[in-house]
């Protein structure tokens, strides 16, 4: 054999056998084409072995034996098959070609398997973002020494044997800590976990304490010189300052009646009035988590619901690419395929027939963009299969119909508006008139339910919009304020977490961070959490029995709020993952090192069981777990280092 292709998965390996020269022989795990052989792992195929691995003794949880660090990590198999025959593969192999996805964690997944196999022989480095022949062809011809990514290979080792060595030790000293207090149940922690729990308490708490307080708005209908009719907002002055709220909401009923007073009957002139024509290009393709956010909004589904359809509609059916992706950005070789594309949408959405029928295919959005282009680009559909529609369940239709549309925004021209502002003085008071009229749908056609509102105005300019067109006036015109009215309303407590906002607000997590370097990283990292473990770990919650649902929404169930009151700040925080992302950017950039990165951790974690055992004990109340087919004793060994995709 010249070279074996260890590919990521098998998708992968299907795409570099086709772009290989020569005949293609079919094995269950490996594809012969001509010298060569493109074999395949599932996600990762290996995982860092319990702690009883090491010392028999860590088979029971014993406080005297934390914290738990191995000085010689092992790694154990999870999917024996594939690692016999990349082993067998191995041996007659004159050179390996390292095909992990081009990040981190892909980087990770085949070099650990080549260590673990002993593999002492040259490797090279095949990158591939983009499955179409051609552009594997590409990346084939540009093969790199699989050396010069070492420092990135020590940085995902880095995160893996950190979240290993944090939530397996912080794991067991909550769990013991809390079984001394009567605790029967698994006290899991984990760097996303626990700060994701912690958001989730937090808004819980807000509800609770929130008290509602009445704010006021003072309408006024307006008649122009020359007939023209519209309502305006009164917007208080320098003088009732002191009584909006940080929302600018006007506090104190007697400023509103006194306004009002004034107003009513009162004649003003047009200080400004301006009329412009805007733009909305079509939203990108999805990635993984906008795609669970509107799976969750617009179909009531939770998160792992959405993943678990998209995985269906990728391995079973074959309609959507890849869809564990951080990336809503497509190759430019890509546009070339949207007729075939929208053939396989037109084959089984038929009521989508007439909206693929108005697409401009020459149209070329900002989505075609190969320098956004990251380990996988967006999620689109396929163009095959090319029989009749494939059934699908509710869910699964749900879920492609929503990416169906998103792909075929593409090809539709920007929503064109009209957006209206009007400025009156009426007896020294300040008033604001402001609409928005449609003048072109464009891609808005596709989306009945697509929201026309004004997100990002203020607060006086979004009560004050009207979705009637509002006349074209001139400074200095006459206006008369005929009807002055007040109306009385209430502030609103916090949203209740759905599994649509727990997903935008891992990857938005910045905005709960006040260190602005932290809060950099985390917008630069997205967030917490990656689009491929978002889902589990949120289920990791309700098994815990830590949150619980109440219609669509999530809160925190007693034990949730418990745990979260007696661990350490730093444990309930995001700000680790920014620290620990600051310090592998480092480790991957060749300027730090694996070994300095875990003693640092060894050394932190040493104190945070200090701390813990002088507690003694928590006490946390019970509640009733969902099963989990984990054990405890491989409770750390999270769904974060294992990155599973499963088999096509």
């Amino acid at each position: 054999m010249r070279r074996l292709f260890v590919a990521e998965k098998p998708s992968l390996a299907r795409a570099i056998a086709e772009a290989l020269p020569g005949p293609k022989a079919h094995a269950k795990t490996h594809i012969r084409v001509g010298l060569d052989v493109v074999a395949w792992c599932v996600g990762h195929i290996l995982q860092l072995a319990p702690p009883d691995a090491y010392e028999e003794k860590y088979g029971r949880w014993r406080l005297e034996d934390l914290p738990i660090t191995p000085r010689q990590w092992k790694l154990e198999v999870r999917v024996r098959q594939l690692v016999v025959s990349i082993q067998t593969l191995l041996r007659s192999a004159e050179r390996v070609v390292h095909a992990g996805d081009p990040d981190r964690e892909g980087q990770l997944l085949v070099d650990e398997v080549l260590e673990f196999l002993g593999y002492a022989g040259p490797v090279e480095r095949l990158l591939v973002s983009d499955l179409n022949p051609d552009a594997v062809r590409q990346q084939l011809a540009k093969l790199q020494p699989n050396s010069c990514f070492r420092s990135l290979y020590h940085s995902a080792l880095a995160r893996q044997r950190a979240d290993w060595l944090y939530g397996m030790n912080m794991t067991r000293l909550y769990t013991l800590l809390g079984r001394a207090a009567g605790y029967e149940g698994v006290l899991s922690v984990g760097r996303v976990q626990t700060p994701l729990l912690g958001l989730i308490v937090d808004r819980d708490r807000a509800i609770a304490d929130f008290r509602a307080l009445p704010y006021f708005v003072v309408h006024v209908n307006v008649r122009a010189a020359r007939g023209d009719a519209f309502r305006a907002l009164w917007v208080p002055g320098p003088q009732a300052q002191s009584q909006l709220d940080n929302d600018k909401r006007l506090l104190s009923r007697e400023v509103a009646e006194r306004a009002c007073a004034l107003l009513r009957g009162q004649a003003g002139t047009v200080r400004g009035c301006t009329r412009e024509r805007k733009t909305e290009a079509s939203p990108l393709p999805y990635a993984l988590a906008d795609l669970q956010i509107d799976g969750g909004k617009r179909a009531g589904l939770t998160a792992q619901a959405v993943l678990d359809a998209c995985q269906r509609l990728y391995e079973t059916h074959r309609l959507i690419t890849y869809p564990r992706s951080d990336c809503a950005h497509l190759p430019a070789s890509h546009h070339a395929q949207a007729r075939r594309v929208l053939g396989g949408v037109r084959r089984q959405l038929p009521s989508l027939e007439s909206a693929i029928e108005k697409a401009d295919l020459s149209r070329r959005s900002r989505a075609w963009d190969d320098k956004r282009i990251t380990a996988h680009h967006a999620i689109i559909p396929t163009g095959g299969p090319d029989a009749p529609g494939v059934q699908l369940s509710a869910d699964e239709r749900a879920v492609y119909e929503l990416v169906a549309k998103r792909y075929l925004a593409q090809f539709y021209g920007s929503h064109e508006y009209l957006q209206t502002r009007i400025e009156l003085e009426i007896a020294g008071h300040a008033l604001v008139a402001t609409g928005r009229q449609t003048t072109s749908a464009g891609w808005r056609e596709l989306f009945a339910h697509a929201s026309e509102d004004s997100e990002g105005n203020s607060f006086a300019e979004t009560e004050a919009e009207s979705k009637a067109p509002l006349p074209l006036l001139e400074v200095g015109d006459r206006i008369t304020a005929e009807q002055v009215s007040m109306a009385e309303k209430h502030t609103e407590p916090p949203k209740a977490f759905t599994d649509a906002s727990l997903i935008a607000a891992m990857r938005g997590v910045a905005r709960f961070v006040a260190d602005a370097k932290l809060k950099k990283i985390l917008t630069e990292t997205d967030g917490i959490g990656t689009p491929a473990t978002r889902a589990a770990i949120i289920e990791t919650l309700f098994e815990r029995g830590y949150v619980m649902r109440q219609n669509r929404t999530i809160v925190s169930t007693q034990t949730g709020k418990a745990l979260i009151a007696v661990l350490p700040g730093v444990a309930t925080s995001p700000d680790r993952t920014a620290i620990w992302e600051a310090a592998i950017r480092v480790i991957a950039d060749g300027q730090g090192s694996l070994e300095q990165f875990l003693q640092r951790m060894t050394s932190e974690l040493g104190e945070l069981v200090r701390a813990g055992r002088a507690l003694g004990r928590v006490c946390v109340p019970g509640s009733t777990p969902r099963p989990s087919s984990r054990t405890p004793s491989r409770v750390a060994s999270t769904r974060r280092s294992r990155r599973s995709h499963a088999r096509p």
